[in-house]
C-alpha cells in the first residue's frame, strides 16, 4: 500500500457562494517532491491554509502522516515545517536573532540556528540586518525557518514569487535536495509550470477549485500527443503510399504529417526508401508540458 504523507478526500471550503476548493482528493507519497499546480486563484493556498489546520474545510477530511489534523492538530504540526505566502521576520533584528525567536517557541535545540542557517547558505550573513537582505535571502531565511526541528514534512506556497532568476535557481537547488539530504516529503505549490517541471517527481494541477490532474510528471507528459513530421520527395506521392499503407496522415506547408503513437518513425523511414522517395528530413514532436497543461485546463472549461 503507497505510504501517503498526505491525503485528503472531498476536501472542500466554500467562502459564502463562492467555492473556492472542490472535492480534492490529494495523495503526496513519503520522501517525494509533490507540485501542487495551477494558476493564481485556484484554490492553492486555501488547500495548504487546510492543510495546516489554519482554516476548517467547509467539507471533507484532512490525514497528514496517516492521522486527521482537526484531532491531532498539535502533534501532527511538530512534524511540519511551512512558508506560506511571504516569511515573516523582524527587519530590524539579524537572521540568526529571527530564528532564535522561532527556535524557542518550537522549544527545539540551540544547534538547530546554525544547522538550518547552513543549509541555505546563510551562515556568513547570520549577524546581517534582515532588512539589508536581498528577496531572495529572506525567501531563504523563511525556508529556514520552516526547517527548524528538522520537520518531516515541508509546505512551501509559491516559494519562489518575485525572485530574479538567480534567486529562483537558489532556492529550486536548496528544494530538490531535500528529500535525498533530509529525508523530508515536500510540497510545494506553483503558477509556473517550468519550475515545478525542474524539482518535483509528482503533481497535482488544480484549476477552479478542482484537481483536474494527479500523478507523476512522466503521467502528465504521456497525455500529451506526438507526431511524426516528413520531409519526403515528390511528397504528394509519398503521402498517398503512406496512406495505402493504412497511416493516418495529412500535408502542410511543412510536408507530412502522421499523428499515430503506435507509429515507429525508423519503420516509416525504411518504407518510404524501399518504396523509392527521398526522404530528407524526419522528426518526432512531442507536446510539452506546458501544452499539455493547457490542453487540460482549456479541456476542463469546455474550449
Amino acid at each position: 500500500m503507497e505510504n501517503l504523507i498526505i491525503e485528503t478526500r472531498n476536501l472542500s471550503k466554500r467562502f459564502g457562494s463562492f467555492t473556492a476548493v472542490n472535492d480534492i482528493d490529494l495523495r503526496v507519497p513519503k520522501g517525494e517532491i509533490y507540485g501542487f499546480l495551477g494558476p493564481n486563484g485556484a484554490g492553492k493556498s486555501t488547500t495548504i491554509r487546510m492543510l495546516l489546520g489554519l482554516i476548517k474545510p467547509s467539507k471533507g477530511i484532512v490525514h497528514l502522516f496517516g492521522k486527521p489534523i482537526d484531532k491531532n492538530r498539535m502533534e501532527i504540526l511538530k512534524k511540519v515545517g511551512s512558508l506560506v505566502e511571504s516569511p515573516s521576520y523582524y527587519g530590524h533584528l539579524t537572521a540568526y536573532e529571527n530564528l532564535e525567536i522561532t527556535r524557542k517557541i518550537l522549544e527545539v535545540d540551540k544547534k538547530e540556528i546554525d544547522r538550518v542557517l547552513d543549509i541555505v547558505k546563510l551562515s556568513d550573513v547570520k549577524n546581517k540586518l534582515v532588512k539589508k537582505y536581498s528577496l531572495g535571502m529572506k525567501q531563504r531565511l523563511g525556508i529556514a525557518q520552516a526547517l527548524l526541528g528538522n520537520p518531516e514534512l515541508l509546505i512551501l506556497d509559491e516559494p519562489t514569487n518575485g525572485l530574479d532568476p538567480a534567486g529562483i535557481q537558489e532556492i529550486r537547488h536548496l528544494i530538490k535536495n531535500l528529500p535525498e539530504k533530509m529525508g523530508m516529503t515536500v510540497l510545494v505549490s506553483s503558477h509556473i509550470l517550468s519550475e515545478i517541471e525542474l524539482i518535483a517527481n509528482h503533481v497535482g494541477i488544480i484549476h477552479k477549485g478542482k484537481l483536474i490532474f494527479q500523478g507523476t510528471i512522466d503521467e502528465l507528459r504521456s497525455r500529451g500527443e506526438s507526431h511524426i513530421n516528413i520531409g519526403a520527395n515528390p511528397v504528394c506521392e509519398a503521402a498517398n503510399f503512406l496512406k495505402e499503407k493504412g497511416y493516418s496522415i495529412k500535408i502542410n506547408e511543412n510536408g507530412i504529417i502522421v499523428k499515430d503513437h503506435s507509429v515507429n518513425p525508423a519503420q516509416i523511414n525504411r518504407e518510404l526508401v524501399l518504396g523509392e522517395f527521398d526522404v530528407y528530413h524526419l522528426g518526432q514532436k512531442k507536446e510539452t508540458l506546458e501544452q499539455i497543461f493547457l490542453n487540460i485546463t482549456a479541456k476542463e472549461d469546455g474550449r
